[in-house]
């Protein structure tokens, strides 16, 4: 395995050093025979754990954390030796800071309990190198850092402090620099300015006013850090601003300066690095010592790096030490990525077992491995596999070729391995627990190789490269591999049509030539591996990795496993549905024909237009760029509630019945698979909410309450001997609104499982919960749904066939009862507008693009957007948090129940009719247990054998 010099990386850059070594831009001219080197080691304990796969050593410990930060600390002292240089470690979880207020990190969860054990051997290997170990009872690993920092710098020497934590910014001048070990950047001023829009010495003013959630450090509500930086600009620092708070002309930005001024006093004491903390090691104890080989080497031993030993050129008898430049000016501090600037090409073509052997010991040597597949489809239930693509270094790719055809009819098919003696090198690699796995939408290759090599291949650990970059930019852009090349590595990639053609010409990608298929395939394994370097480390740094370890990492396998699994489907119940959908069409198109006074083609939407708006003369049409009038299902609904005109009302009914006819009729006859079932497929990366989407067919769009949609869902049928289970969460986004928004009364209505449309009735119109009506429910109900999507007064007479002042009437008793959901909303908007997303109630960003548009009508879209985001995106996260944990709680249950579904806020069973009621419980309590709200979670189950009976 090849050194890394950050644990979110695993190989090394040296032949790039080598080749070229790098003028060190951090360090000031000072006394280049002193520069002191603090290693923030706290912070990559952490990455190493999070960023490789478990794996233990010989007594059963697990050391991926310690394996992580043993190949960092080995790559980093063969490329650099300062005069000193220590590894800062924080020594426990209480200090000063929580004594000054209890609530100070008190949030953060104890560390996993296999990394407990880690800690000890990590401090073990610092031993091992003879570097410097640094901590202290009742001190921060950041205080021993500025305190070393700044009695170093004073006497002359340089700094260089090897961080990404931000409040370690407020160091940097005077000697003192960083250098972020993940984007490979040295931080200077300039750098401290871009973060937080002042020098470093005013760092603390600044984050004291906006505090930080992840420390639980309090600073003043509603105040960012831009607001933050311009206030500091203004007025100095914190004391000065809170003395002069008579001269903020925003009313509510001085309120909330006044109401939080201790809170500011206090959270810029929390952010401020103690500079004078006491010195655990004197300076002389820093100084770089060269390691002791055989202290090294049976550290090594004990815990079976052999890979390190092996890259270290330790012997079995330790004889070799490792090399350190020579020289009084030191090295700059090399953490850049593995072999950055490494060209795309040329990659190896596989067709030997030797070469498919040497590679896959390459790729144990790295200990992480980009896999991709060719296919001849994108279907990955029904492609079959044309060959594997792997990469193990950026630059070093291959492309393993298992079914080539010739490039036509008369030439012979090129040389290469037989496809079973390909798998049986490759099945014990893919399953290696010590070898992460990379790959892009890893859902479609794990799908293909799980079918294929007599019983499946089975790939394990695994990290998907689009996962990740949709868990840090949901909204904000494509995630695509090609997209994201250009955004992150600014390489375009070869296209499939630069190697296939197009249109009639093109050829199968079984028939590319190997060297244009090689040219093509490995790239996208390199690609692949460049982005994991590139975006992996960001998950940390953005306060997204829990959102992609626990949940969307985990999502890939429960929906691998629910797309093979599909749903059964009632052929004959299916015609049925078709042939009575077909005869109500026949009638609505005749009553239509009726009301219009003449035949016309009712699926046009031309000769629609010209009898509603030329003939029939209804107000409202809006022609478009054509000369055609509209008449989109908007258009329709306008008319239907403005005019009362039975027209359109029978269009819209028309429309939705061919609709279904042709999606779901005749599509699902066509998507039928030979075992007599449907299997949808759930794409991950597409919505900017972090819901799931359904295609081929889409599940999701059958309508729910119509008596059209449940003859559909009667359809879906259970095998044999079993039901299928229908699990609905109840009004989950009216509870996050609940949840977020302070309203006692929409609280206190959840927790003792009042009607809540009846309770909003009440509260809106005045009038005692028994005596709310149908109509007054109803119309309260609409506001409720409609709130969380922004509906405007305009979109809420629509759906009442009101007024629009009555509707304004009826949103302002609304805001007027229920003032904290106006203010969640303003929030919302406000939080997009200064930082471009939202956040979820569990901290996730979506990304709200158009937010700054200079068009109205874009403008509001996106502020509507911004409104809602929060509380779908956050019935989304419920729901996966449920699925990810469901499959292991049945298991652990020794149920045999089997997730077939996911339809917005529902999921769907198979489940053996005699463990239907063992099952019930199961995941009812997985369900209600996966976050704690200030509302309870609910879930309705229903059971039957079709869809529409469990429903």
């Amino acid at each position: 395995m090849t050194a890394i010099t950050d644990p979110v990386g695993t190989a090394s850059a040296d032949e790039a050093a080598d080749k070229a070594p790098v003028a060190d831009p951090i360090v000031a001219e000072v006394d280049p025979s002193r520069h002191l080197i603090l290693v923030d080691g706290s912070g990559y304990i952490f990455r190493a754990f999070h960023a490789l796969p478990p794996m233990t050593n010989p007594a059963g410990v697990p050391v991926n954390a310690v394996f992580g930060f043993t190949q960092m600390l080995a790559n980093f002292l063969s490329k650099h030796a300062g005069s000193h240089i220590a590894v800062v470690f924080d020594a426990s979880r209480s200090t000063f800071r929580n004594e000054l207020y209890p609530a100070y990190k008190a949030q953060r969860p104890e560390a996993p309990p296999e990394l407990a054990p880690q800690f000890g051997l990590i401090r073990e290997a610092t031993d091992a190198f003879c570097v410097a170990r640094v901590e202290l009872d009742g001190f921060e690993a950041d205080d021993l850092i500025a305190t070393y920092a700044t009695a170093f710098a004073k006497e002359g020497g340089q700094v260089t402090i090897v961080s990404s934590d931000k409040d370690m910014m407020q160091l940097v001048g005077g000697g003192i620099r960083m250098l972020d070990p993940i984007k490979q950047k040295p931080i200077h001023a300039a750098e401290v300015v871009e973060k937080f829009g002042v020098m470093p010495e005013k760092v603390v003013e600044v984050q004291a006013l906006a505090g930080d959630s992840t420390d639980n450090i309090p600073g003043v509500p509603g105040i960012g850090i831009k607001t933050a930086a311009q206030l500091i600009e203004t007025y100095g620092d914190v004391e000065t601003l809170l003395s002069r708070l008579s001269e903020i002309k925003q009313p509510k930005r001085r309120q909330a300066l006044e109401e939080n001024a201790e809170k500011a006093r206090i959270s810029r004491k929390l952010v401020e690095l103690d500079r004078n903390a006491p010195l655990p090691l004197p300076m002389e104890g820093l100084a770089t010592r060269a390691p002791e080989p055989g202290k090294l080497m049976a550290f090594l031993k004990l815990q079976g790096f052999r890979s390190v030993q092996h890259r270290l050129g330790l012997d079995a008898s330790g004889e070799v030490p490792v090399s350190r430049p020579a020289g009084p000016a030191p090295a700059p501090v090399a953490l850049t990525l593995p072999a950055e600037g490494a060209p795309f090409g040329p990659y190896e073509t596989i067709t030997t077992i030797d070469a498919l052997h040497a590679f896959a010991e390459a790729a144990r040597t790295a200990g992480v491995m980009a896999l991709d597949t060719e296919t001849t489809g994108l279907d990955a239930l029904n492609a079959s596999l044309v060959g594997v693509c792997l990469a193990v270094a950026p630059g070093r790719a291959a492309y393993l070729p298992l079914r080539h055809e010739g490039t036509d009819m008369l030439s012979p098919a090129p040389e290469q391995l037989p496809f079973d003696a390909a798998m049986d090198v490759l099945r014990p690699l893919l399953a290696d627990p010590s070898v992460l796995k990379v790959l892009h939408n890893a859902k479609y290759d794990l799908e293909v190789l799980n079918r294929e090599a007599n019983g499946g291949l089975e790939v394990s650990p695994v990290d998907d490269t689009m996962m990740i970059s949709y868990s840090l930019d949901a909204g904000r852009h494509g995630h695509g591999m090609d997209e994201l090349a250009r955004r992150h590595l600014s390489h375009q990639p070869i296209t499939y049509d630069e190697v296939t053609g197009t249109g009639r010409g093109r050829k199968p990608f079984a028939q590319v030539p190997l060297d244009e298929a090689t040219r093509y395939a490995a790239e996208d394994a390199d690609v692949t591996l460049r982005l994991w370097h590139a975006l992996r480390p960001k998950l940390r740094e953005e306060k997204a990795l829990a959102l992609y370890e626990e949940v969307e990492r985990r999502m890939i396998t429960v929906l691998r496993d629910m797309e093979m699994a599909g749903v059964k489907v009632d052929g004959p119940a299916l015609k049925q549905a078709g042939a009575e959908f077909t005869e109500r069409m026949a009638a609505l198109e005749a009553e239509i024909h009726e009301i219009a006074g003449r035949p016309f083609a009712v699926g046009s939407p031309k000769q629609l237009g010209e009898i509603l708006f030329g003939e029939m003369g209804l107000s409202g049409g809006r022609k478009g760029k054509s000369g055609a009038y509209s008449t989109d299902a908007a258009t329709l609904e306008e008319l239907a509630a403005s005019t009362g005109h039975p027209l359109p009302r029978k269009v819209l009914d028309w429309r939705q019945l061919s609709k279904l006819n042709s999606t779901y009729v005749e599509g699902l006859q066509a998507q039928l698979a030979a075992d007599g079932r449907v299997h949808t497929d759930f794409s991950m990366a597409i919505t900017s909410t972090g819901r799931l989407s359904s295609t081929e067919p889409n599940l999701q769009n059958i309508p729910i309450r119509s008596q059209e949609g449940a003859r559909i869902r009667r359809a879906f049928v259970a095998e044999p001997g079993h039901l299928l289970l229908a699990a609905d969460y109840s009004q989950i986004e009216l509870r996050l609104l609940a949840h977020v928004a302070e309203v006692p009364s929409l609280r206190e209505a959840f927790a003792t499982g009042q009607d809540i449309h009846s309770r909003t009735a009440s509260d809106i119109y005045g009038i005692p919960p028994d005596k709310v009506d149908r109509e007054a429910r109803r119309r309260a109900k609409t506001i409720n749904f409609g709130i969380i999507y922004g509906m405007s007064a305009f979109g809420l007479a629509g759906r009442l066939g009101i007024g629009a002042g009555e509707a304004r009437g009826i949103i302002d008793a609304y805001f007027a009862q229920y003032p904290g959901i106006r203010d969640a909303m303003e929030r919302f908007k406000e939080d997009a507008r200064t930082n471009g997303y939202v956040l979820t109630p569990f901290g996730r960003k979506l990304w709200i693009p158009e937010i700054g548009a200079r068009d109205q009508g874009r403008r509001g879209n996106a502020e509507r957007a911004a409104i809602n985001a929060p509380f779908q995106g956050g019935a989304a996260e419920i729901i996966k948090r449920a699925m990810v944990r469901l499959p292991k709680a049945l298991r652990e249950a020794r149920l045999r129940a089997r997730m077939l579904l996911q339809v917005h806020d529902e999921l769907l069973f198979e489940v053996p009719e005699d463990e239907v009621e063992a099952t019930k419980p199961v995941v009812q309590a997985v369900m209600e247990g996966v976050a704690t709200l200030r509302v309870p979670l609910a879930v309705e189950i229903g059971t039957g054998h079709s869809w529409a009976e469990a429903h």
